[in-house]
């Protein structure tokens, strides 16, 4: 396991910061999955682990955001993650799985779109052109203060 966390912390510490909201998407996609799972299976404890894993993730994506600087998108995406939280939060121990698989889907679409603005990205990088403009970097994490 060691070894696999050494190459986690290197995909983290040498990633883009699009990079790292594709790696954000996908370890709460992973998270999503796994409170699924223990919604399936009855257990309570776990689905509300995984389920506060998510939230916190969301939670860390939405304060990435640089809202004044961001200006539509990232009001947007704000919005979005309030209610992907607001999802999360009714199904808690509902035993259904619906508010999950909602947040799963959005989850999935926003990492798709990232995903073809990266490929634009890289594209454009062979031809020298600036590949999305400056609300889109900021929205992604670019212009994000640390």
């Amino acid at each position: 396991m060691v070894g696999y966390q050494a190459y986690q912390k290197n995909e983290v510490t040498t990633s883009t910061p699009l990079g790292l909201v594709l790696l954000s998407y996908e370890a709460l996609y992973k998270t999503l999955g796994r409170a699924k799972h223990a919604i399936d299976g009855g257990d309570l404890a776990a689905e509300a682990d995984h389920t506060s894993r998510a939230m916190e993730a969301i939670i860390e994506l939405s304060s990435s955001l640089n809202m004044e600087e961001g200006g539509d998108i990232a009001r947007d995406l704000a919005e979005l993650y309030g209610y992907m939280l607001r999802r999360l939060s009714e199904g808690l121990c509902s035993c259904s799985t619906s508010s999950v698989d909602e947040v799963m889907l959005l989850v999935l679409t926003l990492r798709e779109a990232w995903q073809a603005i990266s490929s634009e990205m890289v594209e454009h990088k062979e031809t020298k052109v600036a590949p999305i403009p400056k609300p889109m970097q900021v929205a992604m994490g670019y212009g994000v203060c640390a």
